[in-house]
C-alpha cells in the first residue's frame, strides 16, 4: 500500500502543536512556514494524550479537530497518532499496575516514555477508550490520511519488558500455549543441566540477572514472548482505530531494533514506516555509516516488499548522542535522497518546530528557536522540498527490485548473542552488516530477510552467522539450492534448532554444503591468521570454523597454525544449483572479490552501465514503465563517474554520457 500515491513524495514530519496552543501567532507562522518550504504532511498527536484526555473520562478533540482543519485547508494532509508513546499522569497515579516492572522486580514511577505494562487490562482499556475517540472524530476527514499507532514502541531506553505478575501469568500462558506440557518444555530448555527442572508453571518466571538467565531456551522465549505480547496490545490498538476508519496504519519502526521481531510486526500493518538517524561525520569517512543507513531503508523495503515511509530524520542534529554533530552542507539533500533511493516514499523529520524546553529542546528541527525561516537548516529543508515535488511524479509507484537477499533474523540475533561459546562478545548486526555492504558499494540492491521468508525469488541468498536454524528453514534451502539457487552461509551456522538445542550427529545441510565442521577458533595474539584466495591473501578478522570438505571444492584455504591447508571457502554443487561455506571471519576486500567472483558468473550486478570509484553508489527504482537510477556520492570530495550509456538527468532534463563528476554528498537522479 503507498500512501503517497494520491499525494507524491510526503515531506514534512512530527508536529507538535499542543505544545504551542497558548501562542496562536506562532500556530499562524507555522502554517507560512510549512508552505514555503514544501510540507504537504505533518504527523500528529503523537505525545498528546494530556491534551486530549486532561482527566480520566474527559476529552479535548475541538483544538485537534481546528489543526487538522487548517492544515488541510492550505493543502497539508495528516497522519493521526494514538498518543499511547506516553501516559497522562492521572492515569499512572490511578491505576498502578499500568506501570512497568524492572526486571529487579520494582514498579517503575511514571515518566519518560513507553512505560506502561502491555498485559495489564486497565491500561488496554483506557488506550481503547482514546483511540476509539480519535477514529470516531477524525477516521473519515478528508484531511486525514493515515494513522500511525503509538510512537517507536519498545524504546524505553531498557529492555521494552515489563516484569510484573500479569506480565508473568501471561508468559506461562505463551508457553503453555507453545509446549502443552513441562515435559515437553523442560526437554526444550534443557533444564536437567544444573538441576533445575520446572515441577510447576507457576516456578517459571522471566529471564533475571537476580535469577534464571543462563538457560537459554528461557531466554530466547522470553524475548520472543516479550515481542509478541507487546505486538498484541497494538493489535488491540489496530483493530480499535479499523472499527471506525478505513485509513492505513502503520507505526514508526527503528530498523534493527534488537527487542522486537519487525517480521512478525510487519505482517500488522497496512505499510510500514521507520526513523532514520544515522550518525553522519563520526568517522574517518562517511561510508560506514552510509552502508548501515542503507541497510536500514533496505530492511524495512523487505518487510513488505514495497515503498514505505522514511517517518522521522533530523534535517540537522540529534541531541542525544555523547557528541552531536550537525550535517555538513549537501548531507541533508543526500540522505534524504539515499531513502527515497532505497524504497522511501517520504522524507519527515523530527521535528517541525523545535521544543522550548524539556530533553529534546536542543534536537534538530525544520523551525529553529530564533530567526524563523532565516536559518540554514530552513533553507536547505526549503530546497529539498523543492526537489521532491519535482521528483514526485517520476518516483512515486516505484520499487527496487532486488535478485540477491541477505538474510537476518530476529529469533537467531537473540540466540547469537546468548551462546556462551566461541566468542563472548560477538554481536551479529556488525558482522552481518559487514556481508552487506560490499553489495552497496558495488550498487547492488539487496532485500533483507529472515528464516520464514521465501526464498525462490532470489537468484543468491546469503545468510551470515546463521547460527540458529528455524523450524522448515534447513529444507527451504535445500530446495532452494536443488532448483538452482545460489546460498551462501558462513562458520558458525546451523548449530542449534528453535528452541538453541545443539544438533547432533550432522550438519543440517551437510548434503547441500559438502562440508562436516568440526571445530571453533578466534585467531589472536600469537596465531593470527589468513586465508589465500585467488593468489591473494586476506586476514581474518573474528572467527573462524574447522571442516573438512564431504564433496565440496576448496577454493580457499588457512595459511598459518596447526589448520594451515584447512578449507576456509568451499563449494558444492547441489541438483541445479550450488552452495558456499565461508569459514572464518576475513578482512573487507576478501567479499569484495568473492562477490565479485560470484555477480559475474551469474550475470548479476549494478544493471546500470557505469563504472564509479569507491564512495559512490547505484540505487535502480522501477515499475514495469519507468526505470531511475539514484547515483550517490558519499565522499567528502568530488567524485568522477563514467556513464557507458546515454542518460537523462530527470530534474534537468540534461543528457549525460562518459565522465562526469559529482560533487561531494551529490546525488542525480537518471533514467536511460
Amino acid at each position: 500500500m503507498q500512501i503517497g500515491n494520491n499525494i507524491g513524495i510526503l515531506h514534512g514530519g512530527d508536529y507538535n502543536p499542543d505544545q504551542w496552543l497558548d501562542c496562536p501567532e506562532i500556530l499562524a507562522e507555522d502554517i507560512r512556514l510549512m508552505k514555503k518550504a514544501k510540507v504537504n504532511c505533518v504527523s500528529l498527536g503523537i505525545f498528546a494524550w494530556s491534551r486530549l484526555e486532561p482527566e480520566e473520562g474527559k476529552y479535548d478533540l475541538d483544538w485537534l479537530a481546528d489543526i487538522i482543519q487548517n492544515l488541510y485547508e492550505n493543502g497539508i494532509y495528516t497522519i493521526l497518532a494514538t498518543p499511547t508513546g506516553a501516559m497522562p499522569h492521572w492515569l499512572a497515579d490511578r491505576y498502578e499496575e499500568v506501570r512497568q516492572v524492572g526486571e529487579d522486580g520494582i514498579r517503575y514511577d511514571i515518566g519518560k516514555r513507553h512505560n506502561y505494562c502491555p498485559s495489564s487490562l486497565i491500561m488496554r482499556e483506557k488506550t481503547r477508550q482514546i483511540d476509539q475517540k480519535l477514529a470516531e472524530r477524525f477516521g473519515r476527514h478528508p484531511g486525514v490520511i493515515g494513522w500511525h499507532i503509538s510512537n517507536e514502541i519498545g524504546n524505553n531506553g531498557r529492555d521494552g519488558a515489563c516484569h510484573c505478575s500479569n506480565c508473568q501469568n501471561a508468559f506461562r500462558t505463551w508457553l503453555k500455549e507453545k509446549y502443552g506440557s513441562l515435559d515437553c518444555l523442560n526437554k526444550a530448555w534443557w533444564t536437567s543441566f544444573w538441576s533445575h527442572t520446572y515441577t510447576d508453571w507457576s516456578q517459571i518466571r522471566s529471564t533475571s540477572s537476580r535469577g534464571e538467565d543462563l538457560l537459554h531456551g528461557l531466554n530466547l522465549d522470553w524475548k520472543r514472548f516479550a515481542s509478541s505480547q507487546q505486538l498484541d496490545f497494538s493489535k488491540e490498538e489496530i483493530r480499535t482505530v479499523r472499527s471506525y476508519s478505513a485509513l492505513p496504519i502503520t507505526t514508526n519502526l527503528m530498523a534493527f531494533f534488537r527487542p522486537l521481531d519487525y517480521f512478525q510486526w510487519s505482517k500488522e500493518f497496512d505499510f510500514v514506516s521507520w526513523d532514520c538517524y544515522p550518525d553522519w561525520h563520526s568517522g574517518a569517512d562517511e561510508l560506514q555509516t552510509a552502508a548501515e543507513a542503507a541497510a536500514s531503508h533496505s530492511l524495512v523495503r523487505s518487510l513488505k516488499s514495497e515503498s514505505f515511509l522514511m517517518m522521522e530524520s533530523t534535517p540537522s542534529i540529534v541531541n542525544w548522542r555523547d557528541k552531536n554533530r550537525l550535517k555538513r552542507p549537501g548531507m541533508h539533500a543526500l540522505s534524504s535522497l539515499q531513502a527515497i533511493a532505497c524504497g522511501s516514499d517520504s522524507v519527515q523529520y523530527f521535528q517541525w518546530r523545535k521544543s522550548r524546553g524539556s530533553s529534546e529542546k536542543y534536537h534538530g528541527a525544520v523551525v529553529d528557536h530564533k530567526n524563523g525561516e532565516n536559518t540554514r537548516v530552513f533553507r536547505d529543508v526549503a530546497q529539498l522540498g523543492e526537489r521532491l515535488e519535482q521528483l514526485s511524479p517520476k518516483v512515486i509507484g516505484t520499487c527496487n527490485q532486488a535478485q540477491i537477499a541477505l538474510i537476518f533474523d530476529w529469533e537467531n540475533w537473540w540466540a547469537v548473542e546468548d551462546a556462551k561459546a566461541i566468542d563472548n562478545s560477538i554481536q551479529y548486526f556488525p558482522i552481518f552488516l559487514s556481508y552487506f555492504r560490499p553489495f552497496w558499494e558495488m550498487g547492488v540492491d539487496v532485500d533483507i530477510i529472515d528464516m520464514t521468508c521465501d526464498l525462490d525469488k532470489y537468484e543468491i541468498v546469503v545468510a551470515p552467522l546463521n547460527y540458529m536454524y528455524r523450524k522448515g528453514y534447513a529444507e527451504r534451502v535445500r530446495s532452494f539450492v536443488e532448483q538452482g539457487g545460489c546460498y551462501v552461509t558462513t562458520s558458525w551456522s546451523g548449530e542449534v534448532n528453535d528452541t538453541d538445542l545443539v544438533y547432533l550427529d550432522r550438519h543440517p545441510l551437510e548434503d547441500v554444503l559438502g562440508i562436516v565442521p568440526e571445530e571453533m577458533d578466534v585467531p589472536d595474539g600469537y596465531c593470527e591468521n589468513c586465508v589465500e584466495y585467488q593468489d591473494k591473501k586476506y586476514r581474518i578478522e573474528g572467527i573462524c570454523g574447522l571442516v573438512h570438505t564431504k564433496g565440496a571444492e576448496v577454493l580457499a584455504s588457512y595459511q598459518h597454525d596447526f589448520y594451515a591447508g584447512y578449507p576456509a571457502l568451499t563449494k558444492n554443487v547441489y541438483g541445479k544449483g550450488e552452495a558456499y561455506y565461508i569459514a572464518s571471519v576475513n578482512e573487507a576486500d576478501f567479499l569484495r572479490a568473492f562477490y565479485r567472483e560470484i555477480l559475474q558468473r551469474k550475470g548479476l550486478g549494478c544493471r546500470m552501465q557505469i563504472t564509479f570509484p569507491m564512495g559512490v553508489t547505484v540505487n535502480e527504482r522501477k515499475d514495469p514503465n519507468r526505470q531511475l537510477w539514484f547515483v550517490q556520492n558519499f565522499n567528502r570530495e568530488a567524485a568522477e563517474v563514467e556513464l557507458l550509456a546515454c542518460y537523462r538527468n530527470i530534474e534537468t532534463g540534461e543528457q549525460l554520457k562518459g565522465k562526469i563528476t559529482l560533487q561531494s554528498f551529490e546525488c542525480i537522479v537518471l533514467e536511460k
